[in-house]
């Protein structure tokens, strides 16, 4: 058998045991966006919604600010990432741009750049 080491790269949070640890209560809210009552029990008043999944305050903050770097920093898995962005009907090339610091059209042209956008297929 041999020894498996992860490539580092830059700027990539791994989410590993410890960081689905960190960001358990948060995920958990954010897996209660797969139903419509969760959705609009958090539009309604996320506030509350955040304190009854037991949200730290810098997650808290993370929401607010609606900062999904700072959400993935915090113990957010990408997966569930994508059901908070639902909330706001984002889409990944939204969630694209924020991770890496472009506007969703830049992040488009980008992908269109590489072959890989809607453009392209």
């Amino acid at each position: 058998m041999t020894n498996y080491k992860m490539k580092e790269v830059e700027g990539t949070i791994h989410f590993d045991g410890e960081m689905a640890t960190k960001g358990f209560y948060f995920n958990k809210m954010c897996y209660s966006f797969n139903n419509e009552e969760g959705r609009e029990a958090f539009r309604n008043d996320p506030e509350a919604y955040m304190t009854k999944y037991k949200l730290t305050e810098e997650q808290k903050q993370a929401v607010r600010d609606k900062d999904i770097n700072r959400m993935l920093e915090l113990g957010g898995s990408i997966y569930y990432m994508a059901k908070f962005a639902g909330i706001f009907g984002w889409n990944m090339q939204v969630i694209g741009g924020m991770q890496s610091g472009r506007t969703t059209e830049e992040f488009q042209a980008y992908l269109d750049s590489q072959g890989k956008g809607k453009n392209n297929g």
